[in-house]
Parts: structure tokens; sequence; C-alpha cells
């Protein structure tokens, strides 16, 4: 998987010496991960399957990347001045900008349960929950009631977190209600970031949220592919990239 993840097409062939394993122990693998939706196989090699089709729960990711996670969140909350107010879209990377800001006087707009009480320990900063109902999965506000209250306010900085990134597809979200909150927090603010670690550039899910033409930077990891780094940084907003 990890050779995978590095290469976007590859043959039995050179994952048999990749791994110095037999031919024959790589196609029992290949069917064990093909019949559990993590690649797909084609008669031109074998490719990780870049669909996600469910939203992974905050515990499944707060292990997940956290080095790269903390380098994103570093430059994120290089642009946070005081006195300005913020919205911060949930989800672990968002959360560890969050632990940077705690010095200022802020105004912050959250989805997250968790930063919202993370925050509101701190008297300097204004906490504002957007509302409605409670996602199980990422314990963060969806619904009308939040987006209503996103459409109503004029942040200085929005920053967009997500699970999948691509530049033909924007970023994207496996549920519509998802993918409606984080296209209201990307509506109005006059500096829109997403945030967004490396790993994820090239997948998507079932609904569209936000076209990366709407962000003006993007902070990611150093991991990208070499062509998909040219392309997006010859692009409209800023490419940030986090070592």
């Amino acid at each position: 998987m990890d050779y995978l993840k590095e290469h976007n097409l590859v043959t039995v062939e050179d994952l048999v010496i990749a791994t110095d394993a037999s031919p024959a122990t790589i196609r029992r693998d290949l069917i064990k991960l093909s019949e559990q939706g993590a690649i797909s196989r084609t008669h031109g090699g074998v490719s990780l399957n870049r669909f996600i089709p469910v939203q992974p729960t905050t515990h499944e990711k707060i292990h997940k990347n956290i080095a790269e996670k903390r380098a994103i969140a570093d430059i994120a909350a290089s642009f946070v001045n005081s006195g300005d107010s913020i919205v911060l879209d949930a989800g672990t990377t968002t959360l560890e900008i969050a632990r940077r800001l705690t010095h200022l006087p802020l105004r912050v707009i959250t989805a997250d349960l968790h930063i919202a009480l993370f925050l509101s320990e701190f008297k300097q900063i204004e906490v504002t929950i957007i509302g409605g109902k409670i996602d199980d999965s990422s314990q963060s506000c969806i619904g009308e009631h939040g987006r209503l209250l996103l459409r109503q306010i004029n942040p200085d900085i929005a920053f967009v977190s997500c699970n999948s990134w691509s530049l033909d597809k924007g970023i994207t979200a496996p549920t519509e209600e998802k993918a409606l909150i984080k296209a209201s927090i990307a509506e109005k603010a006059n500096r829109i970031v997403l945030v967004a670690d490396s790993s994820k550039y090239g997948s998507y899910s079932l609904f569209s949220s936000v076209p990366l033409t709407k962000f003006t930077d993007i902070v990611t990891g150093n991991k990208l592919q070499p062509e998909d780094y040219q392309i997006l940084k010859g692009q409209t907003f800023q490419l940030h990239i986090a070592k």
C-alpha cells in the first residue's frame, strides 16, 4: 500500500521487486485488497481506489499524518492576526490550528465541538459554535441552522479542511450535509484557506463542495507527486508547502 501511494499505477512485477515476494503471493494479496475496495485492478496494472465512500471518524483521523498536520497548522496559524475573526471547519488539522492561536484575542466561529470546547478555556477568545444537528462521526455541527449563521457573517479568514481534494473535482465529502457546510464556510470570508494533507490529493467522494479556484490559499504537505505539484503551483491560489 505504501508503494501504491507513491506510484499512480503499478504492475505485479513492480510489486514483486518492491516487496521481494513471489508473484503468487502478490496476486493473492491483490485479490484481498480488491475485495476490500482498497485498490482498482485494470489491464494496465493496479492503482489505489481513490473513492472515499464514508466519512472517517475523528478517532480514526487523529493519529494519521500527525507531523504533516502540525506543519500545515504552523503555516496556517501564521495567517491570523490579533483581533481577526476566523472560521474553523471541523477536523483534526483545524484543531491543530486552534492550538496555535491561544495567545491571540480573536473571534472564532466553528462547527467543531472539540475546537469550541478547547478554545472556550481562553478568555481573550470569543467562541461561537454554529449549532444544529451533530454529526456523530466528526462530532461537528451540520444542517441548515449552522449554514444560516455562516451566511450571515463576514470573517477575515475561513479555514476549510477535507478528506479528499483534487484539481478537477475540488474538495468533496461523503455526505451532502458535510459538503454544504464546507461550501457555506468558504462563501464570504476575505481569505479562504484550504488545509489538507497531501495524502488526500487525487481522492474524491460523492458530493462536490468547493472548487479549488475558490480558495485564496492552499496549505498542504510535501508528499505531492512532482507533476501534481507543478500543476497546482500554476493555479490562481497561493500554494504553501509545509515541510
